[in-house]
């Protein structure tokens, strides 16, 4: 690193040559990716902004001058040179940086984010702080990489244009879904605008019209030819008619020209638009031939690209909604599957490319995404709208305004629901479980393994459901082998996983492994612990519970969601409102957010691995002194739980599972 050891700071950028910035950007380039090879990452994206960064470092001065970067998963290079160079191996590693940007992490860090489409308003909200405060200091945001296709994008934008604020924001054009237009006329027609000779003509040429009697027609006569033929040579008047000076597009890589544009509109005042077009994945190979593939990647070999996922044959939970999405779709046309520009990361790719016209991408949009299922589903199609946890909080107004209060039968397939590891706070799934839980029309349900993810999605298609259904599920493979036929479920009970006993535990979907890891290691201990498959969150099964009540003397409850407003408070207040005499506790995230490391890891430090769940049930069954020896031979609960399940078999025996070569029921 000849070049990139000596950065311990912006200041260390100005140093050096422009043939040395050159370097220094390709040196910056195989540091990021040597990096994520080993720790998985936002990789396309950071390697299509290194140029930029370079120059932004290179002519503003950082931390004084502002920089917000959307989303900020394509802040890797910025890390490198804002004295994080020595940290970059721990990128995304349980006690090492975050893959985005964070105000706690470093001061270069001005503002944090992990979602789209903030950068803009975000800035604005600098930029007015500053003129209140009657400072001086520069405010660039940073967006692109689809974050332009959200909504609070056009709001900032908007608000932006109105305001006059002293503003710079770059859009990175990395998928060319503006325009392709980098051409020489384009390159040449911005090198005028941008030139601080040109500026000051155009300033005397404005004053000089002022002095006429007709100065307001001279002055728009003038504006329009300017505007005419931008018009015809640029594809910006869209943000010249939400008030920004538009200037663009050039190309994103060649770093002479981002630092002579950057330092010649550094110093114009307004809000400035600058269009940057950028090869994502750009100087690796791999990422440049596969971006999607490497927009979030795993661990991989630098060399090859190839990824270094483990090989257990299990699908994750993931691959089981696409498959299934598919099933469906082949079963009933009235299936519909939406996605807010995460058609790969929720399994659709198969459903988008077998049925088109079936699908819809909405891009970075989940609150339209969300009034456009229930449109669907008013005109009786069966809409599922495949999100995200983190980013179903963004369509929370509509799932009640849109969805809920009109009844309407939409199916939200919640992904990387819970704790998603390595991404962090941002990307948590924790509190799907308690804001849908308040919402009346919403049944939630939450599947154990992949069969029944598959039944419950089934289940949704095949009957006339009134409301909302959220089958919420985590970023995990599944927990065992698949069978090839489709399940039946009991809608709204839950299930025993063991023969009864003085200690229940009510399992919640990716946490039910946890619990039979302890209940295993308890049993070595002489206690023994029933799990209970809590596969609807909302309803709660009243039935189930009320059998519980009388003969459990310990009653836990575990998710993986936050513990206010949760399950467990739910599970709580019944018991409650019912005089239960036992002992009850309830296990989940708390109330803080959670940081960034593998599952496993946060699971252990949360009290939520199999060890940690046996030691702590296992100390509340010393409390109330409940072992194997002192359990009643045989109480009412037991005696319930045999009838139920000879029952069960009967009912099992008279109706045999479903097999995939049924007909729509429709």
């Amino acid at each position: 690193m000849k070049h990139l050891g000596k950065i311990n700071s912006p200041q260390d950028i100005k140093q050096l040559s422009q043939s040395e910035l050159i370097e220094l950007a390709e040196e910056s380039r195989q540091a990021i990716v040597t990096a994520v090879a080993e720790t998985g990452g936002h990789l396309s994206s950071s390697l299509g902004v290194v140029e930029l960064t370079v120059a932004l470092h290179y002519v503003f001065d950082t931390p004084r001058d502002k920089i917000i970067w959307d989303v900020s998963h394509q802040s890797y290079c910025h890390k490198l040179l804002t004295g994080r160079r020595d940290q970059i191996h721990t990128l995304r590693q349980y006690g090492g940086l975050s893959g985005f940007c964070r105000r706690d992490e470093s001061e270069y860090d001005a503002f944090g984010a992990g979602h789209a489409s903030t950068s803009i308003s975000a800035a604005l909200g600098f930029a007015a702080a500053r003129d209140l405060k009657g400072e001086d200091y520069k405010v660039v945001a940073v967006i692109g990489d689809g974050a332009m296709t959200g909504g609070l994008a056009f709001e900032g934008l908007n608000n932006a244009g109105s305001l006059r604020k002293n503003l710079l924001v770059i859009l990175n054009d990395n998928t060319w879904s503006i325009s392709k237009n980098v051409g020489a006329i384009s390159k040449y027609l911005t090198s005028i605008m941008a030139d601080e000779k040109f500026n000051k003509l155009r300033r005397e040429v404005w004053e000089l019209t002022g002095r006429f009697k007709r100065r307001d027609a001279i002055r728009e006569t003038v504006k329009r030819i300017e505007n005419s033929i931008k018009n015809f040579l640029v594809p910006g008047m869209l943000f010249e008619k939400l008030g920004f000076r538009y200037f663009g597009p050039i190309d994103g890589h060649d770093l002479p020209l981002l630092v002579k544009t950057l330092q010649d509109i550094s110093n114009l005042t307004g809000p400035i638009m600058l269009h940057v077009a950028t090869i994502k994945g750009k100087g690796y190979a791999p990422s440049e031939e596969d971006a999607k593939t490497f927009h979030g990647v795993g661990r991989f070999n630098k060399v090859t690209g190839q990824s270094a996922g483990n090989s257990d044959g299990l699908p994750d939970y993931t691959e089981v909604f696409g498959k299934t999405m598919v099933e469906l779709a082949a079963r009933n046309d009235r299936v519909v599957a939406i996605t807010a520009a995460m058609c790969p990361g929720t399994g659709l790719d198969e459903f988008a490319e077998k049925f088109p016209d079936r699908f819809y991408d909405v891009g970075i949009a989940e609150a339209h995404a969300g009034t456009f299922a229930a449109g669907l589903a008013a005109e009786g199609m069966r809409p599922y709208f495949a999100v995200y946890s983190t980013f179903a909080q963004r369509a929370l107004d509509q799932i009640i305004h849109d969805m809920a209060i009109q009844n309407l039968a939409v199916v939200l397939a919640i992904d990387r629901a819970g704790l998603v590891g390595n991404d962090g706070p941002t990307h948590h799934g924790a509190f799907d479980l308690a804001y849908l839980s308040t919402v009346p029309n919403v049944t939630v349900a939450v599947p154990k393994d992949g069969d029944e993810l598959r039944t419950m999605l089934h289940y949704c298609c095949e009957n006339a459901l009134d409301g909302v259904v959220a089958i919420r599920y985590p970023r995990d493979k599944v927990p065992s082998p698949m069978s090839d036929l489709i399940g039946q479920i009991e809608w709204g009970r839950w299930e025993w996983l063991a023969e009864p006993s003085d200690i229940v535990a009510l399992a919640v979907g990716s946490m039910i492994p946890q619990v039979q890891a302890a209940a295993v290691i308890l049993s070595r201990q002489g206690i023994n612990v029933s799990v209970v498959n809590a596969r609807f969150v909302k309803p709660l099964d009243h039935v189930l519970l009320n059998q519980i009540l009388p003969d459990a003397r310990v009653i836990v409850t575990v998710e993986e969601g936050a513990l206010r407003g949760g399950f467990g408070q739910a599970v709580a207040e019944y018991l409650l409102s019912h005089r239960y005499a036992g002992r009850f506790r309830a296990f989940g995230l708390p109330d803080r957010f959670v940081t960034h490391g593998s599952r496993a890891q946060l699971l252990k430090e949360l009290g939520l691995d199999g060890e940690c769940l046996a030691r702590e049930i296992g100390a509340l069954a010393a409390e109330t002194a409940i072992t194997n020896e002192t359990r009643p031979a045989g109480g009412g609960l037991f005696k319930r739980f045999v009838m139920r399940r000879n029952s069960d078999r009967k009912d099992r025996a008279e109706n045999p599972q479903i097999s995939l070569t049924g007909t729509d029921s429709e």
